[in-house]
């Protein structure tokens, strides 16, 4: 099954991504250059990712005590993804960047996600790159940027430590003035770091000449005491290898070491790695401690690293719901396939008669379709994100603001509904398959075992649930909040004119309406140990919620649009839009209730009953 009518779909009958070309920035573009851009992608997905995708799960990264060590096939699909321009496709012409929409660069990295999210396709290189062109110094952006942006060298972002996790303002990498004249340097005032960083990834290889690590660390004060909390966190360039201000490498390591590599359950592709700075294992002019160049202002690097983290977000949203997609894929083939069991009739079951494929049991339907919705459902949200983020950079002002906004609400559900949810479409894919399912010898046991991850990198599934409830439906008054009701009403009386829609759309103001009252209910008193003890079932509720909102738009515009869609693919979309309003879309209920009553059950629970 092709992935490419999906995306045509939903980028042009139903994001009018082709009108963007209206605005100045995207004015050389059209369809033809959108297609194109697609096409390329989806041919390298096909020719460089997804004929290794289980060579890489298989054959992990090594560390042979000087280099790690990874398939040819990884240097190959990187080569040729660098090749492809698609590391700046959405940067300025005239650093070398097509000026591509965000929407479509979204779109065309689905396919490397859907063809092997293992390998990778430069995420964090990009989002790296893209930070330093906000927050670094016109150097910075020379030498640092534009070399990731060419492939000529690679990213990390460094955050996690071994004893803190998520909780950053437990960092305790620290950043001191490397002598008298650490300002003088070109490349930014210069520190020496010391401290180690835990599941950075990409964070060692060989896969380009040199790592640009992003890391956040603390500036003592006077006192020689690190501030406590986030508010004392800087954020430092520190490169694997020294470069001077022509980006040119001095042939000198900085003391950044590998400690070691995490062997992960999915994702055994990409290397994991833990790293020291400033242990003295690579001296600098012959002292301790990693050179690193202050980005942005001292005490300012969480808000800098957010950057950073908001673009992750939904890039591991879109790797959640690819792999989604590919078992869905998968086991659709299968159940075409796979003959099993007979027919029900009025006289049950008659043996003699051959066996039916599985795709014609009902409770095969019923899996096969839970995927259908959770994967091309999870797929629309990460592209209407996707297009927010056009309109925040290039709308009129007060659109830009808007978009802003709905994105601050929307982020946590653009990482964590696809990760929770498209993981569920992966269990399933396992049980279409049966106990085939459950071996190597398919492929979507390994697809599970890469979506497992999503629930906990950039920022795990509860983390993501308290910035929703006890931050972003807050913000501005609630604004955001008010904004994604007035959209979602919006669509509510679109369906309206539809009668095959317009049930839903009833059903979908009440669950709007079920979603302010606990919004109000779980803060209802003020106390955030009280209000925030349920942030996930809200955020199961919210992604919900919002999730049945797309899908009514999507049908609607299946229905509506006026460019002849595949009858069986309008139809498709009409029973998942179905699915979801009568399967999943009242499981918000039950989840709300614990919100509503402030639930203390799971607080309450004494340490040692467990």
């Amino acid at each position: 099954m092709s992935l490419r009518p999906t995306i045509d779909f939903l980028l042009y009958d139903w994001l009018q991504a082709q009108t963007l070309n209206e605005r100045a920035r995207f004015a050389e573009h059209a369809r033809e250059t959108f297609d194109a851009v697609l096409d390329t992608c989806e041919r390298i997905a096909r020719e460089k990712y997804a004929p290794f995708n289980r060579l890489v799960d298989t054959q992990e990264p090594r560390f042979d005590g000087e280099r790690v060590i990874l398939p040819q096939a990884t240097h190959d699909a990187h080569k040729a993804y660098a090749e492809s321009g698609m590391l700046s496709a959405a940067q300025d012409y005239d650093i070398g960047g097509m000026q591509l929409p965000y929407t479509v660069e979204a779109a065309a990295n689905a396919f490397f996600a859907l063809a092997s999210v293992s390998i990778g396709s430069g995420m964090l290189t990009t989002g790296n790159a893209n930070l330093l062109m906000v927050h670094g110094t016109a150097l910075q952006k020379r030498v640092f940027a534009l070399n990731e942006f060419s492939g000529r060298w690679s990213g990390t972002m460094c955050l996690s430590e071994p004893q803190a996790g998520s909780s950053l303002s437990d960092v305790a990498t620290r950043a001191l003035p490397d002598g008298e004249d650490f300002a003088a340097d070109a490349l930014g005032p210069r520190y020496r770091l010391r401290g180690n960083k835990m599941w950075i990834s990409c964070g060692e290889h060989e896969l380009t000449e040199n790592i640009i690590h992003l890391v956040l660390a603390k500036i003592p004060g006077p006192d020689g005491k690190l501030v406590p909390g986030t508010k004392g966190i800087s954020l430092f360039i520190v490169p694997k290898q020294l470069v001077d201000v022509q980006g040119q490498l001095t042939g000198e390591r900085n003391d950044v070491a590998l400690a070691g590599l995490n062997h992960k359950l999915g994702w055994r592709g990409t290397t994991n790695t833990l790293l020291n700075f400033g242990e003295g294992k690579y001296p600098v002019r012959g002292a301790a401690g990693a050179v690193g160049y202050l980005v942005g202002e001292a005490g300012a690097g969480l808000r800098c690293m957010f950057h950073m983290m908001n673009e992750a977000r939904i890039g591991v949203g879109l790797a959640a719901t690819m792999l989604g997609l590919a078992g869905y894929y998968a086991s659709l083939e299968y159940a075409k396939n796979r003959p099993q069991g007979r027919a029900l009739s009025t006289q049950g079951k008659d043996a003699a008669q051959p066996q039916v494929r599985i795709i014609e049991h009902a409770d095969v339907r019923r899996m096969l379709l839970a995927q259908k919705a959770y994967g091309e459902g999870a797929l629309a949200l990460e592209l209407y994100c996707a297009r927010l983020v056009d309109e925040q950079r290039t709308g009129e002002a007060a659109a830009a603001d808007e978009a802003r906004l709905l994105l601050e609400v929307l982020t946590p559900i653009a990482k964590s509904w696809p990760s929770e949810w498209c993981l569920e479409a992966n269990s399933l894919a396992i049980q279409v398959h049966g106990g085939y399912g459950y071996t190597r010898d398919f492929p979507v046991e390994q697809y599970w075992r890469d979506n497992r991850l999503n629930m906990i990198h950039e920022g795990a599934h509860g983390i993501q649930a308290l910035d929703l409830l006890g931050r972003k439906v807050l913000m501005e008054n609630g604004r955001g909040l008010q904004l994604l009701g007035a959209r979602i009403t919006a669509s509510i009386e679109r369906a309206a004119a539809v009668p095959p829609l317009a049930g839903h759309g009833a059903a979908l103001a009440g669950a709007l309406q079920q979603l302010a009252q606990a919004t109000q209910a779980a803060w209802a008193n003020g106390q955030p140990s009280q209000a925030l003890a349920n942030a996930v079932p809200y955020m199961q509720a919210f992604g919900h919620t919002v999730l049945a909102w797309i899908w009514l738009d999507v049908a609607t515009a299946a229905v509506l649009g006026d460019r002849e869609q595949s009858l069986a693919a309008t139809v498709g979309r009409l029973h998942a839009t179905r699915y979801f309003y009568h399967y999943e879309l009242p499981k918000i209920a039950a989840w709300l209730g614990v919100v509503n009553s402030r639930d203390s059950t799971c607080a309450d629970m004494p340490e040692a009953a467990f």
